[in-house]
């Protein structure tokens, strides 16, 4: 038994913002039938390299960009750009709670397939269609990519090193726009099927890449809003918090540079901090006991501690700051990551029985559920690999009626 059990998908989303979003979903239990295009499928299963290979070593046409985002999913092919590809979408409409698309606004009222068509046929059909800016709004025709919208939306004008130390603006290494714009949406979707539960009335999820951006400017926009002061990039630095932050130590024993994040969130660990530095008398400073007065004398305070940092390397430092519970971390690589024993034990790393390689390792769902586990049953899809069975068992069509749609190249 898993959360969504009879809660049926039909996702015509593609690349990352929409499909991470679906995954979620199918990782909850939901049956999501992705729909293709024949031929190509998704853009993702070609973004590569890297590329999965099969059990000769031979690189396959999936990308593994495309299969960190479409475990337990179906793939149906359908052509909609052909009216019986779009019959056929409105057929499987009929059978679904959701349907998730992230084509440009207006795109799916040229196919017939907008949410005003589908509430015609499905009237507690819950209708997510995720944009780069959603429905709405003077730049609502406007074509949406993480990139774009992350200097849009302010994220990189507070990320990268300060100007005064030759930085500059940095997008973050992975999209997070899209990435959190996917867990909004399954967050609104639930919410929406809640409510068609309870009233029999689906709804409209309008979700925007540059919405989402926005809101995650979290306590930078309050405190932009609150003070009208524009924040600036601080580097590894804290706007709110010191030291907050990553120090150089002492070099590691191959004699490269070495580093640890010191992250002390209040006065108590700022205290036991100075303590395991030798510093006490930096805790009683009447400029640096409280983080207010840390922060409005950060340019007196971190260079100090910059000196004591650099006295021992990061294999002391770590166990002294752990025992005392002053947070602190490592900055590991990715294999540094999935080598971790804890990252295992929290079944962070996942195989799956790929047709074309077997063990293949994914990254696993972070959700864990007492009563409800996230399942772990279908690896990413074959492009079309479920097409015959998704259209036999949920409109119940023959072989013979499959096989005429194959051969006029709808599926």
């Amino acid at each position: 038994m898993t959360s969504l059990d009879g809660i049926r998908i039909l996702d015509l989303s593609r690349v990352l913002a929409g499909p991470w979003c679906t995954q979620t979903l199918a990782d909850l239990g939901a049956d999501v039938i992705k729909v293709e295009r024949p031929g190509s499928g998704d853009d993702t299963r070609s973004w590569g390299p890297p590329f999965l290979q099969d059990a000769q070593g031979r690189d396959t046409r999936e990308a593994a960009y495309y299969l960190g985002t479409n475990r337990n999913k179906r793939s149906l092919t359908c052509d909609i750009a052909q009216p019986a590809g779009q019959a056929l979408v409105c057929e499987l409409a009929k059978h679904c709670h959701v349907f998730v698309e992230n084509f440009k606004v207006g795109d799916m009222a040229r196919y017939g397939l907008d949410y005003a068509s589908m509430r015609e046929l499905n009237p507690k059909l819950v209708y997510c269609s995720v944009t780069g800016f959603g429905q709405t709004g003077p730049y609502r025709e406007r074509a949406g990519y993480d990139y774009a919208v992350q200097g849009m939306g302010g994220l990189m004008s507070i990320t990268g090193e300060r100007d005064d130390l030759g930085g500059g603006p940095q997008k973050v290494g992975v999209a997070v726009a899209d990435l959190f714009t996917g867990m909004y949406a399954s967050v609104a979707i639930l919410a929406a099927l809640r409510h068609a539960e309870r009233t029999g009335e689906g709804q409209h999820v309008d979700m925007a890449l540059l919405d989402t951006q926005v809101a995650m400017l979290a306590n930078l926009g309050a405190n932009y809003l609150v003070s009208g002061k524009v924040p600036g990039r601080a580097g590894n630095a804290h706007q709110n918090i010191v030291p907050y932050q990553v120090f150089e130590v002492a070099p590691a024993d191959d004699g490269h540079k070495d580093f640890l994040i010191l992250a002390v969130g209040n006065d108590s660990q700022f205290a036991k901090f100075c303590e395991v530095a030798g510093r006490p008398e930096l805790a009683r400073d009447e400029r640096f006991a409280r983080n207010q007065d840390r922060v409005r004398n950060r340019a007196v305070l971190v260079p100090m501690l910059e000196a004591v940092m650099k006295t021992r390397p990061k294999a002391q430092w770590l166990p002294a700051l752990e025992a005392a519970k002053v947070p602190c971390g490592a900055i590991n690589n990715l294999a540094e990551v999935f080598a971790d024993p804890h990252v295992r034990e929290r079944g962070m790393v996942d195989e799956w029985e790929h047709p074309l390689s077997p063990g293949l390792r994914l990254v696993g769902s972070p959700i864990k559920l007492s009563a409800t586990p996230v399942r772990h049953e279908m690896p990413p899809p074959l492009l079309g690999q479920h097409t015959d069975e998704v259209l036999a068992v949920v409109l119940g069509w023959d072989a013979a009626r499959i096989g005429a749609l194959r051969q006029e190249g709808v599926i």
